[in-house]
């Protein structure tokens, strides 16, 4: 069967759209990593910072919607990872220590595509951008 004659799924192009935009988005806003540090040493008191700074249209784009499109992804990692977890493939092998295993959900042979993708994106982050659970 070849599939690719078929028409894309409406709900599916809907959805690489709104990640296209959060991701063209996200691109063209500038970087506050290097200034957080700074900025942590001028919290007052109150646990603020006093700011005064320069904006530029697509820092305000990204800005306004970060909190939520982060929300979203995090839960949807966590979803992608509740789905795609190893389960013994329930087949014979000579190393009873170290079975065969398969993704519970695609049944791919573990790691699966979807969990190596999720790795190679979120693990090889430095922890200096994944800060300690409160």
């Amino acid at each position: 069967m070849n599939t690719d004659n078929q028409p894309e799924d409406p709900q599916r192009q809907r959805l690489r759209e709104h990640l296209e935009t959060i991701f063209i988005r996200t691109d063209k806003a500038a970087s506050w990593h290097d200034e957080a540090s700074r900025l942590r040493d001028l919290v007052n008191h109150e646990g603020y910072v006093p700011v005064s700074t320069k904006l530029a249209v697509e820092d305000l784009d990204f800005l306004s919607g970060a909190r939520e499109n982060l929300l979203a992804f995090s839960e949807l990692g966590l979803r992608l990872l509740d789905l795609h977890q190893p389960r013994d493939a329930g087949g014979i092998t000579s190393d009873a220590a170290h079975p065969i295993l398969r993704c519970r959900s695609c049944m791919w042979r573990w790691p699966c595509p979807t969990f190596r993708a999720m790795s190679e994106s979120f693990g090889s982050m430095p922890d200096a951008i994944l800060p300690e659970p409160a």
